[in-house]
């Protein structure tokens, strides 16, 4: 097994023991994987043979000790953060600089964002600038990954000065670290995390991901989304369209898919729809799995 495989089957088996609980069905007192929704016979069908697929360790699931959709969101970001940075640490080779990891950390400490800080204070301390600007411009994104500054001495190769700390040329680029000036943080990728998607849930992504579009002063960092959601069609909520989010990556996408074929094929079930879902969004290049996006993070 490859350590990126590896690390993925940790990634998974580290969700199904700290986040998944089975549920009891409020009408029929079945028992029910907690990421699934209650309403929905499909959900539920898909959520049990997702898990079949992915729980290669035979995990015993807690029963009827559920817990806040609020923690469960909370420990999605700090899994997937996990897994992001052990498997990014693996491709040190193929990136520039340190990367550095944090989840819910605001926008205004990165470079490109620093300015909204002073908006933040204006608005504060008047009201009519702030009716006019508008609020929540500073955002907290559930994962972000950051850049460092290089170092001039690591831009040189040996025998070749590429760059001089003492000149005045490419003094503006937030890629370089000048000795006369404070190191700061370049934001890399903003990464939206939904354990599920119910109702409106997915849309505040889509208005960070416009937020962090519109109020930058430089490059406009890799936006993206990862979610559990076990039915394709809410995932189509999130993932279709685009001008806002890069991509939508699942946490087991081949293992859903495998899922959805076989409830077909051996139930007979009305999935159909959710299969052929599930096809266009792969196809369409807006649906991933959590496999990918270390690689793509490095584009």
């Amino acid at each position: 097994m490859s350590e990126l495989s590896s690390l993925r089957k940790n990634y998974h088996q580290e969700i199904l023991q700290k986040i998944v609980r089975l549920n009891t069905h409020p009408d029929k007192g079945s028992r029910y994987p907690s990421f699934a929704d209650s309403s929905s016979k499909n959900s539920i069908a898909i959520a049990w043979k997702l898990i079949e697929k992915i729980n290669t360790e035979s995990i015993t699931f807690v029963e009827d000790q559920s817990i806040t959709a609020q923690t469960a969101g909370g420990r999605f970001e700090e899994i997937t953060r996990n897994f992001l940075q052990n498997a990014l640490d693996l491709l040190t080779h193929l990136r520039v600089g340190e990367w550095l990891y944090y989840t819910s950390i605001p926008i205004s400490r990165f470079d490109q964002y620093e300015h909204l800080a002073a908006l933040e204070k204006l608005s504060r301390e008047n009201p009519q600038i702030a009716a006019t600007l508008g609020g929540d411009y500073i955002i907290k994104p559930d994962i972000v990954v950051a850049k460092k500054p290089v170092y001039p001495s690591n831009i040189n190769r040996p025998q070749r000065e590429v760059i001089s700390d003492d000149e005045e040329i490419a003094a503006f680029s937030p890629f370089i670290f000048r000795s006369n000036a404070p190191e700061k943080l370049i934001l890399h990728a903003s990464i939206s995390c939904k354990w599920t998607l119910r109702s409106d849930r997915g849309q505040n992504s889509r208005t960070e991901a416009l937020n962090l579009i519109r109020n930058r002063k430089g490059s406009v960092p890799k936006i993206v989304a990862v979610t559990g959601e076990p039915l394709p069609m809410r995932i189509a909520s999130l993932a279709l369209g685009t001008g806002d989010l890069d991509c939508v990556y699942h946490f087991a996408l081949p293992e859903l898919q495998k899922a959805i074929e076989e409830l077909i094929e051996n139930t007979g079930s009305s999935l159909e729809d959710q299969k052929d879902m599930l096809n266009t969004l792969i196809e369409g290049r807006r649906l991933r799995d959590i496999s990918d996006l270390p690689f793509d993070l490095l584009l």
